[in-house]
C-alpha cells in the first residue's frame, strides 16, 4: 500500500512540474517576442527619440533653438529679402546664423517678458 501512495505522490509531482514547465515556456516565449519587437530598428529609433525628448532640459533646448531659427529666418527675410545676388545670399546666411545663435542662447530671457506681455493683454471674458 505504501508503494501505491508513493507512486501517486510521484505522479502528482511530475504533473505539477510539467505544468510549471509549460507556464515558464509560455512566459519565455512572451518575453522573447517583447525583446524581438524592441530590437527592431524602427522601435530602437522611436524609443531613443522618446527618451531624448522626455527630459525637460532637452525640451527647453529644442524650444530655444526653434525660436532662434525662426527669428534668424525672419531677420534674413526682412533685411535681405529674396535675392539672386550670391554676395547678398552669403550675407543673409551670416545674418541668419548670427541672429539665430544670439536668440537661441538668450531665449530664456525673452520667455518671461513674453509671458508678462500676454498676461497684460488678456481681457476678462464675460
Amino acid at each position: 500500500m505504501k508503494k501505491r501512495n508513493e507512486s501517486s505522490v510521484l505522479q502528482n509531482a511530475i504533473l505539477s512540474l510539467q505544468r510549471k514547465q509549460a507556464q515558464e515556456l509560455d512566459s519565455l516565449k512572451e518575453q522573447f517576442h517583447i525583446t524581438y519587437e524592441s530590437l527592431k530598428p524602427i522601435n530602437l529609433i522611436k524609443n531613443t527619440f522618446r527618451d531624448a525628448t522626455s527630459s525637460p532640459e532637452v525640451k527647453s533646448g529644442l524650444v530655444n533653438n526653434a525660436i532662434g531659427l525662426a527669428t534668424g529666418y525672419l531677420s534674413k527675410k526682412l533685411l535681405i529679402g529674396g535675392t539672386h545676388n550670391p554676395i547678398k545670399k552669403i550675407l543673409g546666411a551670416i545674418v541668419e546664423f548670427s541672429v539665430a545663435s544670439f536668440v537661441a542662447k538668450r531665449a530664456d530671457n525673452f520667455k518671461p517678458a513674453a509671458k508678462e506681455e500676454l498676461k497684460e493683454n488678456e481681457q476678462p471674458v464675460f
